[in-house]
């Protein structure tokens, strides 16, 4: 792991545990523009709490959807509804793996 992502991961593990961010704070955190935040909430990718934009906020899990969500756009050149996809089937391995794992504890018992 190069230094840059060291840096990346512990400042996402950080802001996860701030409780919520403005959609300005979220751009400034990720280095994107407020419209392409716009953008990754139209495709499903975050789900901010708010009407508009001016009255979003969103958790510190955005934070890590919208990084990723822009490394795949920049590394496989996926579109921001390739990136949601991707996001959602991570998720969904996740909460497999987890599962996996109580289940396996389950049966050591």
């Amino acid at each position: 792991m190069t230094k840059e992502n060291r840096n990346n991961v512990l400042q996402s593990e950080i802001i996860e545990t701030r409780r919520e961010m403005s959609l300005s704070d979220l751009c400034k955190v990720c280095a994107v523009t407020s419209e392409r935040v716009v953008q990754l909430v139209d495709e499903g990718l975050v789900e901010p709490d708010g009407r508009k934009p001016a009255e979003w906020r969103f958790s510190g899990r955005s934070v890590r959807r919208v990084v990723v969500a822009e490394r795949l756009s920049r590394d496989l050149r996926l579109n921001a509804a390739g990136a949601a996809l991707v996001l959602d089937l991570l998720d969904e391995v996740t909460q497999l793996r987890q599962r996996l794992i109580r289940l396996e504890e389950i049966d050591e018992s």
